[in-house]
């Protein structure tokens, strides 16, 4: 599986998770899939959401009022969501799902996982082998991965995500 992540949705997920920087912060992700990929072309932060400095909960009021909206765009779904994990103290911010990650994921959708540190020296961004992406802008250095539900089951399996652009920042 591959992930393809517009220019606009890049930014979001770096500007939302820098934006509440030391708590995690939560978005949908708005594309369509097809049988071996997601196209990820908008992503937008959740702003009722609750947050913590190691969990974040969707506030299911404001799910209700989006969802009908999003509905009217034919063309784009919510295809899944992004949340960051944070550094918090001595402990960085791992792009890594944890168990209660897992549990909330929905077969076929895709999640984004923002591991957003402090930054000690500027990194250019590039695509890594592991199949994620990372860099640094501004105080922050950013690895970002992405993962989907290994068929029906409670496992997860990890999805390469391609940023069509050198992001130059």
């Amino acid at each position: 599986m591959r992930a393809y992540l517009s220019d606009s949705a890049f930014l979001e997920l770096l500007l939302g998770s820098a934006e509440v920087y030391k708590k995690e912060c939560l978005g949908y992700l708005l594309g369509y899939s097809m049988d071996d990929r997601y196209i990820v072309e908008h992503a937008f932060t959740l702003q009722s959401a609750k947050r913590g400095h190691r969990n974040v909960d969707l506030d299911r009021e404001s799910q209700k009022k989006i969802t009908p909206i999003i509905d009217k765009f034919h063309r784009l779904r919510i295809i899944g969501d992004f949340h960051s994990h944070t550094q918090y103290g001595e402990f960085k911010g791992r792009p890594v799902p944890s168990r209660e990650d897992v549990q909330t994921m929905i077969p076929g959708r895709v999640y984004f996982i923002i591991a957003i540190n402090n930054n000690s020296k500027t990194m250019n961004w590039g695509e890594n082998r592991d199949g994620t992406i990372s860099g640094s802008a501004g105080r922050y250095f950013f690895k970002i991965s992405a993962y989907c539900l290994n068929g029906t089951e409670a496992t997860t399996r990890k999805v390469k995500i391609h940023c069509p652009f050198p992001p130059t920042l």
